[in-house]
């Protein structure tokens, strides 16, 4: 059955509340609940909303803003392994934690689709993993603050009736946003080529990773990585740092993958997937891990993998088998 309000203009805000949603919460899984309650409430008060005081996009902000804050409240700070601990020295997995500890991968597909290059980019920027695990660090009604300014575009004003303030107290919010953001930023990530927005070079990159893990060549899959590069897999703590450090968890791991496969899937957080599928007792192969890679200086410089994740991968384009 179609939504409510699907014929109304609050729908085509569907795409653009996906991404501020997401990158307040952190988790792809409370977005489409965070999105539906937003658009449901502005459907049943849209007889309020008065144009001479609010743009219909600022006024479903507000509700959006309302929604995650009430979410957020009382929830532990998403993050990336390398967020909550050194790099593991053993190969002891430990204790897996919960979801709710993760900050989870969106597709891209689900936010609106932007035909600009420069546009583009900095949308990608905006919603790497790395990106949205820093503004964790902000608290809440900072985060929306910044996002609201610094990434969405709205002015002062506008982000001022937003979060229910005045614009000096918002501004105030942005300002110490950016001082806590600038302690956690991460490197920028390679800038979208203007000709190539999909970028044959990173594809290329992402189908020699898959080619040299299959084919156990860790020698060649090592020469892929960037001197810093960082790996981890949620849900556990354990990352490794270095080439070096991942090279030889590969090699002492060999037998646990020997028959896995990968598939490149499509883009999240603005950057490169694979999917890893590994066989079953049967020899079936099943989705087993999501990877997310990031690529700067045309090497790789982080790679999460999300255990378990197999249930999300027609999300990326992927096949229940490769």
């Amino acid at each position: 059955m179609a939504a409510p309000y699907a014929e109304t203009t609050l729908e085509p805000l569907r795409g653009p509340l996906t991404g501020y949603c997401y990158r307040m919460l952190g988790a792809a899984g409370e977005v489409d609940d965070a999105v539906q309650e937003t658009l449901l409430r502005a459907h049943r008060n849209l007889h309020r909303h008065d144009a001479s005081r609010a743009s219909l996009s600022t006024w479903v902000h507000s509700i959006a803003t309302n929604v995650c804050l009430d979410l957020l409240r009382g929830a532990r700070r998403r993050a990336l392994p390398w967020d909550l601990g050194p790099a593991s020295t053993s190969g002891e997995l430990g204790a897996p934690l919960p979801d709710s500890q993760w900050v989870e991968p969106l597709a891209d597909s689900r936010l609106p689709h932007v035909a600009d290059p420069a546009e583009l980019a900095v949308r990608r920027e905006s919603v790497r993993l790395a990106f949205v695990a820093a503004l964790q660090w902000l608290p809440p009604r900072q985060r929306a603050a910044l996002v609201l300014r610094d990434v969405l575009g709205f002015t002062a004003a506008e982000t001022a009736r937003i979060l229910d303030c005045s614009t000096a107290a918002a501004n105030s919010a942005l300002q110490r946003a950016r001082a806590t953001l600038e302690e956690h930023r991460p490197a920028p990530a390679d800038p979208v080529d203007p000709v190539d927005p999909d970028d044959a070079a990173q594809r290329r990159l992402l189908r020699d990773y898959v080619d040299a893990f299959e084919s156990h060549d860790v020698d060649r899959l090592i020469g892929l990585l960037a001197d810093d590069v960082r790996s981890g897999m949620p849900p556990f703590l354990w990352w490794l740092h270095g080439p070096a450090a991942i090279g030889a968890a590969i090699e002492a791991g060999a037998e646990y993958c020997a028959d896995d496969r990968m598939l490149p899937g499509a883009g999240a957080n603005g950057c490169p997937t694979i999917g890893q599928y590994r066989p079953d007792a049967d020899g079936v192969l099943r989705p087993f891990a999501l990877l997310v890679l990031e690529v700067r200086g045309g090497r790789i410089s982080e790679i999460v993998t999300y255990l378990g994740a197999g249930e999300r991968f027609a999300e990326f384009g992927l096949p229940p088998h490769p």
